[in-house]
């Protein structure tokens, strides 16, 4: 399968931005990021569509995160739909942090809608580590930055320490 280039452009920036708050532990200015990304040779069109996408993500965090959470555990069964825009390794990184309460019910669901709508082509499980970052930095940048960190350098020892 061959990716949109569009698509994984975005992807890539958004990635990039994660990266910069990762390292930095906190968020540079967009002025900053949006001269290293054209630098880099990323178009403003294809910026301007990540911060629109990554806006989009934050606004329906927000919207989701008001509504009160069921405390039983649940396991979340992918549908055919799901399954063709996630990768098998995808959906199985999903289930896992699930599994060790890094992601709630509701993060896993966006995460999942996100990768619904972005679905041109199968995402891979970079894409997916990519997506839950930003989910999980949007959400509560302090309180999910080691969490973020161990997943994404596939470190999963430092999570029960």
């Amino acid at each position: 399968m061959t990716g949109n280039p569009l698509k994984e452009r975005v992807l890539a920036i958004v990635s990039i931005i994660a990266q910069y708050v990762a390292e930095e532990n906190r968020l540079p200015s967009s002025s900053d990021i949006v001269e290293d990304l054209l630098a880099s040779g990323f178009e403003a069109e294809e910026i301007d569509a990540a911060f629109l996408w990554m806006e989009n993500f934050s606004s329906q965090q927000s919207d989701v995160s008001a509504n009160p959470e069921l405390t039983i555990p649940s396991q979340r069964i992918f549908t055919r739909e799901e399954c063709q825009a996630i990768s098998c390794e995808g959906r199985g990184f999903l289930t896992q942090i699930r599994g060790l309460g890094i992601l709630d019910d509701a993060s896993q669901e966006d995460i999942i809608q996100k990768a619904v709508q972005l679905d041109e082509d199968e995402m891979t499980l970079a894409d997916v580590k990519n997506l839950t970052a930003l989910t999980l930095l949007t959400k509560s940048h302090n309180d999910w930055l080691r969490e973020v960190d161990c997943f994404m350098d596939d470190d999963w020892t430092r999570l029960y320490h």
